[in-house]
């Protein structure tokens, strides 16, 4: 039996000094990280006063119902608006001015309406058709201030009083909105079938000034409609997308039960049947390039770039240059696994013992897959207590009014205002058409001048609670699966419920550096949110600078959230062993790492590597069945496929959900690994091999690991 003697120093470093009498996961525990415990406590508290708080002074009305300038909901049932649902612009054209993405409001006076106008009309035409019919003006007062029963005020003295709109335009709803209803035809954009319409202050407009007014507008319009198209995708192939699911959960089960018993021959056909797949799909994408290419009169040369964006992805595989990228992407995907398994050929056979000891523990411990839908609950608490206490804080406070104005440099414009008294102030003689028009919900309060504060200590909040749902859940892993491997006589020697007892220890004792490793990390995130803000913010400024700058602190947050993520994963299965604070272990696990830092660079990133393998064979396949199914190729149950307006749209539901779904059952096994990898790097160092100092790891991982030591021996010599 090798012994540690025979083997150089340098191959280890220096280990530590370990107690001998060492025999796995301490059960004779103290709480660790008190402090932090107690102020995780307090804050949990706080954020359940703040929901309280938020509870009493938010309204989702004002978030479910659009709001009129003078602060009312529109459809708010038990109110005069109650059958008024619709929000209308008095004058659309006004929402061209750059103060709209300023102020996010409309410098125009808003009304509650029941329905949209269905015509173009004037208030000028309405008065002088009103002499002969009464019904022009029971159908314009609609649009007029509720009370306003005067059609024979002079139109001066309506436009300054806001009483009705100089002019009404052809409209549907939109998001409870009205905006004008644009129709191309035949290349050309209209309204009612005009190009152009008056104003009602004496000029002719175009259809391009609504259509810019609007801006946006049409092209949310083209996107609600396939949304609808693909809400009936939905609707229609859900019972399918929950069987390709389930097809997923049972194909992953049994995938990861038979790595109990076949994990070594298991995993080389993943990656010679990956190294296929991939080396077919290359050929196949040659095959319909080269076909492309050789027609005459075809697509072969239009671009991508040419087309722009289209719903049905039938078009692009008309192309030849999207199965040339295609087919260069799977030549470097290839190229890449193919280099890996070459050099790193004894690693991937270290790796696959290490899967192989995963898939005994797992087998032993079958608890463990179920855990992740603990970790799911928990986490759907998290964020959905996060989105109403946000929804409640944006929703606090009363109407608060500002001045709205059309002119750039009005010296009142975003001030507050009362649109009671708005009429007899100076304002509108200074600032000709301004508007004293709803902006928010706020308040004079304390609370109301911290609401934005507020939202942040909710986030922050939230992003510590989902950081320590997923650390608690690593540390119960870590603790299940260290008592496995730190069992000399496997399965005797494994403690009874060794997941329950390694939950309870996790929060029983570790819930105080649980906490301070997921606050880091929060705080982390929190910093790369603002840089995410700060960036969109700046995306239209000229300052070079500041975007590179900008762009360098993503990047070092990015890594630094990346190492602290991985560090905190070692360092709780280091806290799982010994039960020591989080600084200790964290350390502990840093220079247990750093001594292996071969294996830690190369042998845990091929066990990643292997599993991804895996996770792409599951969704991938699932995905290929989805495929043919859904394109009626399968003739046994064509007939069975639902009528789709886009077939890609339950096919990338099946993949991702297929993914997501296989992700979550070896996420389970990179955790059982990540555990195995420390234990056997500590294992190492603890023990010889002697009667008196055995190996606890499995007969098969020592056999391959006496074999690289003697590899290494030789290449010493």
């Amino acid at each position: 039996m090798a012994r540690k003697t025979d083997i150089p120093p340098s191959y280890y470093g220096e280990p530590r000094n370990f107690d001998p009498s060492f025999r796995g996961p301490i059960h004779n525990r103290a709480c660790t990280d008190v402090l932090c415990c107690v102020i995780f406590v307090i804050v949990i508290l706080g954020y359940i006063a703040l929901g309280t708080v938020a509870w009493i002074h938010g309204d989702p009305r004002k978030v479910v119902y659009p709001t009129d300038s003078h602060g009312q909901f529109c459809g708010q049932q038990g109110t005069p608006n109650a059958n008024k649902a619709i929000l209308f612009y008095f004058n659309i054209l006004q929402c061209a001015n750059p103060a709209v993405l300023i102020n996010l409001q409309c410098p125009t006076t808003q009304l509650c309406v029941s329905k949209c106008p269905d015509r173009f009309a004037t208030y000028l035409d309405m008065q002088y058709n009103y002499r002969y019919n009464n019904s022009y003006w029971e159908y314009y007062r609609q649009f007029c201030k509720p009370g306003f029963d005067n059609p024979r005020k002079s139109v001066a003295h309506v436009l300054r009083d806001e009483d009705c709109p100089s002019m009404i335009v052809p409209s549907r709803p939109f998001l409870q909105r009205c905006f004008p209803d644009f129709i191309t035809r035949n290349g050309t954009l209209t309204v009612a079938n005009k190009t152009d319409f008056k104003d009602g202050l004496g000029k002719t407009r175009s259809v391009i000034d609504l259509r810019d007014a609007a801006n946006g507008i049409t092209s949310l319009l083209d996107a609600k409609e396939v949304g609808m198209k693909i809400f009936e995708d939905y609707a229609s192939s859900w019972y399918w997308i929950l069987i390709g699911l389930v097809i997923t959960m049972v194909v992953s089960l049994a995938f990861i039960l038979l790595l109990r018993f076949t994990a070594g021959v298991l995993l080389w056909l993943i990656i010679f049947g990956v190294i296929a797949v991939v080396g077919y799909g290359i050929w196949h994408c040659y095959w319909e390039f080269s076909t492309l290419r050789g027609k005459p009169h075809s697509d072969g040369d239009v671009t991508i770039s040419d087309i722009g964006f289209q719903t049905d992805f039938r078009v692009y595989l008309q192309l030849s240059q999207t199965w040339l990228i295609l087919m260069i992407s799977l030549s470097v995907i290839e190229a890449v696994i193919i280099v890996i398994l070459i050099f790193l050929r004894r690693r991937v056979r270290i790796a696959i013992a290490l899967l192989e000891e995963g898939s005994r523990a797992i087998g032993y411990i079958m608890s463990t897959l179920f855990y992740p839908i603990i970790t799911f609950v928990l986490l759907a608490i998290c964020i959905a207590y996060w989105a109403v206490i946000a929804v409640f804080l944006a929703s606090s406070g009363d109407a608060v009014y500002k001045v709205m104005s059309t002119q750039d440099k009005c010296m009142y414009a975003n001030l507050t205002c009362d649109p009671e008294t708005f009429s007899l102030t100076n304002v509108t003689t200074v600032c000709p058409g301004s508007q004293c028009t709803f902006a928010f919900y706020g308040g004079e309060s304390l609370y109301h001048h911290y609401i934005f504060v507020l939202q942040l200590c909710n986030l922050l909040v939230f992003l510590w609670l989902v950081n320590f749902t997923i650390a608690l859940g690593q540390c119960t892993l870590a603790g299940a699966f260290a008592s496995y491997y730190w069992a000399l006589k496997k399965p005797q020697d494994i403690p009874s419920c060794p997941l329950f007892s390694s939950f309870s220890r996790a929060v029983r004792y570790h819930t105080g550096s649980l906490a301070f490793g997921s606050l880091i990390l929060a705080l982390v995130q929190m910093f790369r949110i603002v840089l995410e803000y700060l960036d969109h913010k700046l995306k239209g400024a000229h300052n070079a600078f500041a975007r590179f700058l900008i762009c360098c602190l993503k990047c070092c947050f990015w890594c630094l959230e990346h190492f602290i993520k991985f560090m905190n994963r070692n360092a709780y299965i280091m806290m799982a062993i010994y039960g020591k604070s989080f600084c200790t272990s964290a350390k502990d696990a840093f220079f247990l790492l750093m001594r292996n830092v071969v294996r830690v660079a190369v042998l845990d990133k091929v066990t990643d590597f292997l599993l991804f393998l895996g996770k792409v064979l599951i969704s991938g396949s699932v995905g290929v069945l989805a495929f043919f199914f859904f394109t009626r190729k399968i003739p046994v149950i064509q007939e069975e496929v639902p009528s789709l307006n886009y077939y890609w749209v339950p096919l990338l539901t099946v993949i991702l959900g297929s993914y997501l779904i296989a992700h979550g059952f070896f996420n389970v096994y990179a955790m059982c690994v990540d555990t195995l990898f420390l234990c056997f790097c500590e294992d190492l160092e603890r023990n010889d091999g002697s009667p008196l100092k055995p190996f606890y790891m499995s007969p098969q991982l020592h056999r391959i690991l006496r074999r690289e030591q003697g590899a290494k021996l030789y290449a010493s010599s």
